[in-house]
């Protein structure tokens, strides 16, 4: 008898299919975020799930799982919506998907970037709105990306990437980790102990670092200030990482002079005062949203699964 894997929500075709040819799967068909308990439900059915960041496998959800439950494969790479301790603590194996979203993420970042700076928004706007009636030299100009000097808040694969590609800008390239990088990985990168003297050395800052209790609001009030008048910053890691309420503020005093963001508090919806500034380039959690990647992810997640009911360690394990 195969084991039975329950899918969250409706992945990618070509992922659904590859699942099915080696395990029993049960779907979520109305494709919604299950809540807490309809995945406690699910858990006396299945002896997998394969789930997404939206599920919140919270401690207080892991304490009411099946024990017939024996692993979770998640179709992300960040697991802050996962209690690992708990998981760990019922022996749930649970595993995630590195290294294949780094690309797209990089991708987004840098569309942030130069959307922020250079006024995306406001220019598609000026186009669909039929506002656009003449050409002038003082239309429109935005922030030159290319020469500046740019902050990269998490070093990881993801920021190693985007490190690569900011360099075809001719961009500085600083960063803070919770170590220093190999020179190789980022050559000629600058590295700052402290996020205060990164943010106090750069132009533009980009968050690419988890979401833990020790990032939660980073960027707050007192640390956005630390960042020089006319700033640029762009989210495209977690929602958390911000205080949303201090970055409205800065935007709107033009401390910061534009935001590019992926990623909010509340998801989906995000702030909806966001939306009401012309100096902040939205998206809606579009991080690793490529064909290619989705796939990627889900070759991922099946492969830590079939190597678990193989009886051979996932390659991806966290606990």
């Amino acid at each position: 008898m195969r084991p039975v894997v329950w899918i969250t929500r409706q992945l990618v075709a070509p992922v659904m299919e590859a699942v099915a040819a080696e395990f029993d799967v049960i779907t979520n068909e109305t494709d919604v975020v299950m809540d807490g308990d309809t995945l406690v439900a699910a858990s006396h059915a299945c002896d997998a799930m394969l789930i997404c960041h939206s599920e919140l496998i919270t401690a207080e959800v892991v304490a009411r799982l099946s024990p017939r439950l024996k692993i979770i494969a998640n179709y992300s790479v960040g697991v802050d919506h996962v209690d690992l301790a708990a998981c760990q603590a019922r022996g749930i194996v649970v595993t995630n998907t590195p290294d294949v979203l780094s690309d797209a993420t990089a991708e987004i970042s840098m569309l942030l970037l130069l959307g922020a700076a250079r006024r995306a928004y406001e220019g598609d706007r000026m186009v669909r709105q039929g506002l656009w009636t003449t050409w002038g030299p003082t239309l429109m100009n935005g922030i030159q990306v290319t020469g500046k000097r740019l902050g990269i808040v998490g070093m990881g694969r993801v920021g190693q990437v985007l490190a690569k590609r900011a360099r075809g800008f001719e961009m500085e390239i600083h960063y803070h980790n919770r170590r220093p990088v190999d020179d190789a990985l980022v050559p000629g990168a600058v590295y700052h102990p402290t996020l205060q003297s990164l943010m106090q050395s750069v132009e533009m800052l980009s968050l690419n670092c988890p979401a833990t209790p020790e990032t939660e609001r980073m960027m707050n009030a007192e640390s956005l200030h630390w960042l020089p008048r006319g700033a640029v910053l762009v989210n495209a890691a977690r929602g958390r990482l911000v205080d949303e309420d201090a970055l409205i503020a800065a935007l709107r005093s033009g401390h910061i002079a534009a935001a590019g963001l992926d990623c909010f508090v509340t998801e989906p919806g995000g702030n909806p005062a966001f939306a009401a500034l012309d100096n902040v380039f939205l998206l809606p959690h579009l991080g690793s949203s490529t064909h290619e990647t989705r796939f990627a992810m889900g070759q991922r997640a099946l492969a830590n699964l079939t190597a678990y009911f193989q009886g051979e360690p996932p390659r991806d394990r966290l606990v």
